[in-house]
């Protein structure tokens, strides 16, 4: 594998490897900053070869962490800034006999053109040759005896052995290659049996050419040699182009941001920069079709965004001026100038970009276990060869040869390795574009199990953007006076009603109070100082100090009050989401039960639960109680998923078998749920379920199909019955049908 020491060299630029770093969340024992990197493997090809990527990453000073997954090629690398520099493990990749390239460069899409154009290049090769071998061979199988002359039939060989040298020193390199590269390194990979396979072909073949009255002389094998070949290269190219479309979610998400982008000077003139150097506060022209580069607000012009990948909205959205627009988002219609607000690591889109790279590093439960038996397995297919080779070996030496190779070839666990992940990220891939992204791969085994879904209901059944309906005061007070306090402690809390108020009283030419000693209590409310020390939150939150609601104001959601005395509270509306009730009865029509569980008061959950026709619905919960009902559905032996906003449902979320968070309630850097519902439609919770289902059972069919293919073409290939080109064959097929069969999933709507 080639590699140019300079441009790693470059790498080592801070402003660099923040195109493919971000700051790993702070950790006591570390010798300053720590970074999380994201590369792509190149000349990898099996879960052997990630595990040795990875111990070589493990042996550098200052790589805390790795994680690599063999069906991406892509790996995580936490390294400590003090300790080494990105070029130093780069280097180990490389000494390692692999390639690494950034996770953003502007560059790998081009790479990855070129591997899949020299792939094809082996593949066109190998089947040319193939075609001009077996007319070769063919007069040897239909000829009788005394219709060719010995000469003529050493001729044919000669010319057979002359076009299997372009298969084997050309198609054949990335097989070869890989295997002394594993000699070297004294380890094992799934390309080792199947060159070593090729090469004891192509010598047992070479020797009856060169000496046909030798012990090897009787037959030769350049046509099974040249087809296997040509059916394995088959395979791994269709594998290479259908692992481009599993993943391709990702690439697509990380591709949408542009190289540069046009800057306005202080004399009013454009210029093009690049987007790393681009800082809080500048000036740019986006232009049509092209991406916008970070997170801002329009200045200039009105224009239709395409923020698909980002919130799941398929229809292009409105942009104007005052309005926000957020990177990776394109524009489709008209120029704009948009006033830069985050960049780099600050947008929102960094965030969901480090998310998905997250999950695609992740191995799932079924992965680990067919990972850790890869390798064993590969030892025992030596182990297998040599035995039937050592078996046959009395009776023909030359067919003993074949059937090892015959062994080797055919036993590669391929499909094996590849059963998980490429089902697993074809499906992480589908969500993404509809707007759910997987945090953790292991939820999607989880998901597809769930019998039970709660739901929480503020923000999550009704809508985020609620508005104040009626406001209730104590004797002797104002709504300003009231609102003025609630929104000084509702500032310190990303709760929605919080929002409401704060917003409201935004709204008004009121100025803002500042209050001192904020805490808020999850699910309940907030506590603080303003002259006295009040609370504003649930009737049972300020139950707590003694204070009882008027019963006109009890279907209030919101209350403020000091100690022995309620001063305020607030009614707000429950305009539910419109999709909500089609989301329910679907889910009921596949036989979950639904539940929702709300801190809200029981008539307004009751009002809610009934209009979307939910009959388990239970009010007034604080977050332990939440936890409390959610458990005793476990103990029943429900599989239990929660859909709530990421913020007071905390415990609930933590608890369930799989979590669910609308990703605009809370940071997506803050939120701990399985999955992120990136835009506001609740049906994708459904299409989520019902996609898991499917996963599963494509991931069953993967590993039965990988168990099935191997009980049956190892027996026969031990016994003789199965010639090497067959074996390459079997080998090619049963891995492209395990990806074909996953990349259903990425049609799933």
């Amino acid at each position: 594998m080639s590699f140019d020491p300079s441009t790693v060299a470059l790498l080592d630029d801070r402003q660099e490897w923040l195109r493919f770093s971000q700051p790993h969340p702070p950790d006591a024992s570390a010798q300053g900053a720590v970074w999380d990197s994201h590369v792509v493997i190149q000349g990898m090809h099996c879960a052997a070869c990630a595990f040795t990527v990875e111990a070589a990453l493990m042996a550098v000073p200052g790589v805390r962490a790795v994680q690599v997954n063999a069906a991406t090629h892509r790996a995580k690398v936490v390294w400590s800034e003090a300790v080494v520099k990105p070029s130093v493990w780069l280097h180990a990749i490389a000494a390692a006999g692999y390639g690494a390239l950034p996770a953003a460069d502007s560059t790998l899409r081009q790479r990855r053109q070129e591997e899949t154009r020299r792939a094809l290049w082996r593949w066109l090769v190998a089947g040319f040759c193939m075609m001009q071998v077996m007319m070769y061979a063919y007069p040897a199988y239909v000829a009788g005896e005394g219709d060719i002359t010995p000469d003529m039939v050493q001729l044919l060989r000669w010319a057979s052995w002359v076009l299997t040298l372009p298969v084997v020193f050309f198609s054949c390199g990335p097989f070869f290659s890989s295997a002394l590269r594993d000699i070297r390194l004294r380890r094992i990979s799934m390309d080792l049996p199947v060159a070593l396979g090729m090469a004891i072909t192509f010598g047992l073949s070479s020797a009856a050419t060169f000496e046909p009255t030798g012990m090897f002389g009787g037959e030769v094998y350049f046509d099974s040699l040249t087809m296997f070949v040509f059916f394995l290269l088959t395979g791994r190219w269709l594998e290479l182009r259908l692992r481009d479309q599993t993943a391709g979610a990702l690439e697509a998400l990380m591709n949408r941001l542009p190289d540069s982008v046009l800057r306005q000077s202080g004399d009013g003139s454009f210029e093009r920069v690049a987007v790393r150097r681009l800082l809080p506060g500048d000036v740019i022209r986006v232009l049509p079709s092209e991406g916008f580069p970070s997170d801002g607000v329009v200045l200039e012009g009105q224009t239709l965004a395409d923020e698909a990948l980002l919130t799941g909205e398929s229809r292009p959205q409105s942009r104007g001026v005052g309005q926000q627009v957020v990177a990776g988002s394109h524009n489709l219609l008209a120029p704009v100038l948009v006033r830069v607000t985050q960049v780099g690591e600050d947008t929102r889109f960094s965030k969901i970009v480090a998310l998905m790279e997250n999950a695609s590093l992740q191995k799932p439960r079924l992965a680990q276990l067919a990972d850790r038996v890869a390798k064993p397995f590969l030892a025992g297919v030596l182990v297998m060869a040599a035995m039937a080779a050592a078996w046959w070996w009395p009776t023909n030496p030359a067919h003993a040869l074949m059937v090892a190779v015959a062994v080797l070839v055919v036993t590669c666990p391929c499909a094996l390795s590849l059963a998980t992940p490429a089902a697993m990220l074809a499906a992480a891939g589908a969500l993404a574009r509809q707007g759910v992204l997987v945090r953790h791969l292991q939820s999607l085994e989880a998901l597809a199990s769930i019998d039970t879904v709660i739901f929480d209901k503020t923000g999550t059944l009704t809508r985020d953007a609620q508005r104040i309906t009626h406001v209730f005061v104590n004797d002797g007070l104002s709504m300003e006076w009231a609102l003025a306090r609630a929104a000084a402690l509702g500032e310190h809390s990303l709760h929605p009603l919080s929002r409401v108020l704060v917003a409201a009283h935004d709204a008004s030419d009121q100025p803002r109070l500042m209050a001192d000693d904020v805490v808020e209590t999850v699910g309940q409310g907030l506590q603080g100082q303003l002259g006295d020390v009040l609370r504003l939150g649930s009737a049972t939150f300020c139950a707590d100090w003694g204070v009882v609601v008027p019963e006109f104001a009890r279907a209030a959601q919101v209350h403020l009050c000091r100690k022995g005395e309620w001063l305020a509270s607030w009614q707000l509306s429950e305009d539910v989401r419109e999709d909500a009730a089609q989301t329910v009865q679907a889910l009921k029509d596949m036989g979950v039960d639904v539940y929702v569980l709300s801190g809200d008061h029981s008539q307004a959950v009751q009002q809610v639960a009934q209009e979307l026709g939910i009959d388990l619905a239970y009010g007034a919960c604080t977050p332990q109680d939440k936890l409390a009902r959610m458990m005793g559905l476990q103990s029943e032996g429900h599989h239990v998923a929660m859909v709530g906003d990421g913020l007071n449902d905390g415990p609930v979320l933590a608890g369930a078998h799989v979590s669910m968070a609308f990703g605009q309630a809370v940071p997506l850097a803050q939120s701990k749920s399985d999955l992120v519902l990136m835009g506001d439609k609740l049906s994708v919770v459904v299409a989520s379920l019902r996609l898991a289902r499917q996963t599963l059972r494509v991931v069953r069919q993967n590993l039965v199909w990988a168990a099935l293919y191997n009980a049956v073409c190892v027996p026969l290939a031990v016994a003789g019955w199965l010639p090497a080109w067959l074996a390459g064959l079997g080998m090619a097929l049963s891995s492209l049908w395990v990806v074909l069969n996953s990349l259903r999933l990425t049609k799933a709507h």
